[in-house]
């Protein structure tokens, strides 16, 4: 079985609430994924990103901070789907990250379905005034894509609404 195979296995395991299991297939894989986001081969390294997200694995969460850093922008697009995905019940997930998001986002990564990412990672944080000024500043900039103002749009949206029901 490959990683990525394991990996929809986690999927599948955690889906249907199977806690032990997935602890067992963790660590059957965590050499194997620590040794795959170590490859020279972006491939490899895409797919042990996403695989942390997919197995659930909160403990590796500071292998996907390096992952943002990554110079394979499949490889930074995997760590934020797996960021994106642990934070749905954790938004402390994306409040740990929350400057190297502002930084993708602000230093113009040179792929826009990676900011486009970014911005939908920051959905799932709490709603601190400098990523809504951000986002609404992504929103209004012409030299932006489509999609990706967009996204920034929504996003700011959503967390100005959160922000106001915490009040």
């Amino acid at each position: 079985m490959s990683l990525q195979e394991a990996a929809a296995q986690a999927e599948a395991l955690a889906q249907a609430g199977s806690e032990r299991e997935l602890s067992q297939l963790r660590a059957q894989w965590d050499d194997e994924l620590e040794a795959a986001a170590r490859s020279s081969d972006f491939r490899e390294r895409a797919v042990a990103f996403r695989a942390v997200g997919l197995f659930r694995w909160r403990a590796k969460e500071e292998l996907l901070r390096r992952g943002l850093d990554d110079g394979s922008p499949a490889a930074r697009g995997s760590a934020l789907l797996s960021l994106e995905l642990l934070s749905r019940d954790h938004p402390s997930t994306v409040n740990s990250v929350r400057p190297l998001l502002h930084k993708m986002l602000a230093d113009e990564d040179e792929n826009s379905a990676v900011r486009r990412l970014a911005v939908l990672v920051l959905k799932n944080g709490s709603a601190p005034r400098d990523t809504i000024v951000l986002l609404e500043g992504l929103a209004a900039d012409d030299d932006a894509d489509a999609d990706l103002r967009k996204a920034a749009g929504t996003v700011a949206q959503s967390l100005k609404r959160k922000a106001q029901d915490k009040r």
